[in-house]
């Protein structure tokens, strides 16, 4: 246990070291989350004006379409964006020097590609969310590993459409079989980045814990620190989540690894089983 933790760090600064070189990769989960919120503005807000957000006025089906449409939506440029971090990333792994337009060119180059994978991923994450919501205990653990496994599955899709040029269906096939190539990389990996988050959370709970026993402006103070930490450190999080991606894809399809990464410190983690 204690290796597998030092390796998650070891390679979580590694994932840092490349985006030190590309701070500008942190555009893009920016720009994600600003036309997400716009978006989510522009869903709710006539909605409310008007009094459609009143119960029963859309009706059952009516509100299962409007929330689909807005998973679509919110899908697609997530996707999208992500997919520009992850196309620079791999330019910088290659040796090259990536630019914004970089990433933006090889994301509007495959829109195609992408706005199918945001009809799936739409499609699947609006029924595990109805099916969740009318489960209860047992039933929701249920829907959230099966949640789990659906991103780990899925989790080189964007590459394989993007650098492969295969569809929605072929990539999530081939994406599933990456992933039981390098599964231990994947999971050690996305244990080490996820700590980055960690001082943001703990602001966050020394926050509520301060409110809880009435420590008035310091608590606020404290949960709007642990606010803006947890935004900022979320922004470099999904830089160095593209980043992560875009290395294990070229390592599981090639078995190289850029030398911002070291060979020792990922094969140390589980070797990919080939063939």
């Amino acid at each position: 246990m204690a290796g597998t933790i030092s390796r998650s760090i070891t390679l979580a600064k590694a994932s840092l070291s490349v985006l030190r070189k590309d701070k500008e990769m942190m555009l893009f989960p920016i720009l994600s989350g600003i036309v997400t919120l716009i978006l989510a503005a522009s869903f709710a807000l006539p909605l409310i004006f008007t009094g459609f957000m009143a119960e029963g006025t859309l009706g059952e089906y009516g509100g299962i379409m409007l929330l689909f449409l807005f998973y679509l939506v919110s899908y697609a440029v997530v996707i999208y964006f992500n997919t520009a971090l992850i196309a620079c990333a791999d330019i910088r792994l290659r040796g090259g020097d990536p630019t914004v337009a970089d990433g933006l060119r090889a994301a509007t180059a495959n829109f195609g590609h992408l706005l199918s994978w945001a009809l799936v991923a739409a499609t699947v994450g609006l029924v595990l969310n109805l099916v969740s919501e009318k489960s209860e205990g047992l039933g929701q653990l249920a829907v959230a590993l099966v949640g789990a496994a659906w991103n780990l599955a899925t989790f080189f899709v964007v590459p394989v459409m993007v650098f492969e040029k295969m569809g929605v269906v072929d990539a999530i096939g081939e994406s599933w079989r990456l992933f039981k190539r390098t599964w231990g990389e994947n999971v050690v990996g996305g244990f080490g980045l996820g700590l980055i988050m960690v001082p943001g959370i703990l602001l966050i709970v020394v926050g509520v814990v301060a409110l809880a026993v009435d420590l008035g402006a310091a608590a606020l103070a404290l949960l709007g620190l642990g606010f803006v930490v947890t935004v900022v450190l979320g922004v470099v999080y999904a830089a160095l989540q593209g980043i992560f991606v875009a290395v294990l894809y070229r390592y599981a399809k090639e078995g190289t690894i850029s030398p911002e990464f070291g060979t020792d410190l990922v094969q140390g983690a589980f070797v990919p089983r080939h063939g």
